[in-house]
């Protein structure tokens, strides 16, 4: 994956998270991309202290990687994931502002459209879906997934867990539960990189999920949880029981649930069957 894009001719440096599994863009280059100020760093200096006193948060969530610098060497700097990066956006008064927010869009980052529309973000998923060769029958149990995965995540969200960090970690709880793998090994089993797992999900894997989720949600209702511990409790015990259900599947089948198979070959080559 590259690791520096082009916007307008200005070079935006970017790395991937392996753990977190999302980019994170150098603050930096974007400001000098949208001002064309010639001295960045200043620019960026006023702004995060204008950020502190009017109280944002944002400065916060602002981490320091090491990355290339003109002279082929490595520094910290100031980067920020897409969600916090369009947060840095809006408070830049530039001309550029809107379309450096389509150019994230089309490498496949945007996302404030498909907030305030939701039906944008159904019909460029069910496309994507077809792209990737999937049957409509999957795309249907996809969605109905997804929908089981909103219902489990207002849940959290109502009940005290608030960090993206929190999200994941009972996500992978979950997943690690019920399929004996942590998220990021079932995606190094299908030789996923930058991928999203569900997309490459075979109809048991992605059955087998929204059993995990609708069963971990049942648990938590159940007991009231709330806050980190108690779902964390309710997401185990979500887990486990779709671990026997599975196992069950398996011995009566005589076939496995988790696969190496990904869509990732079929992209362009397949129409919806």
């Amino acid at each position: 994956m590259k690791q520096v894009i082009l916007f307008d001719q200005k070079q935006i440096r970017r790395l991937w998270d392996e753990n977190q599994e999302k980019w994170f863009f150098s603050v930096i280059d974007i400001i000098s991309a949208l001002t064309d100020t010639t001295i960045p760093t200043r620019y960026w200096s006023d702004l995060k202290r204008k950020l502190v006193e009017e109280g944002s948060q944002l400065y916060d969530k602002i981490v320091q990687l090491k990355m290339f610098a003109s002279d082929g060497k490595k520094y910290f700097t100031d980067c920020a994931d897409t969600e916090n990066i369009f947060r840095i956006i809006q408070s830049i008064p530039s001309p550029k502002a809107e379309p450096f927010k389509l150019w994230l869009a089309k490498v496949g980052y945007e996302r404030l459209k498909e907030i305030s529309d939701p039906e944008i973000s159904l019909n460029r998923a069910r496309e994507n879906w077809n792209l990737m060769g999937h049957s409509i029958k999957w795309i249907e149990q996809r969605m109905r997934g997804q929908e089981i995965r909103n219902k489990l995540t207002d849940y959290w969200a109502n009940h005290e867990i608030k960090e993206q960090e929190e999200f994941a970690v009972l996500t992978n709880i979950i997943h690690q539960e019920w399929t004996g793998l942590t998220v990021k090994e079932h995606k190094n089993l299908k030789n996923l990189k930058g991928h999203n797992l569900r997309d490459n999900m075979t109809d048991a894997e992605l059955l087998f999920t929204s059993l995990a989720e609708l069963t971990t949600n049942k648990i938590a209702e159940r007991e009231k949880a709330i806050g980190f511990n108690k779902n964390a409790i309710s997401a185990k015990e979500g887990g486990r029981y779709t671990k026997k259900v599975k196992e069950n599947f398996e011995k009566i089948t005589d076939s496995k649930v988790l696969s190496n198979q990904n869509y990732l070959g079929l992209k362009n080559k397949n129409k919806i069957k």
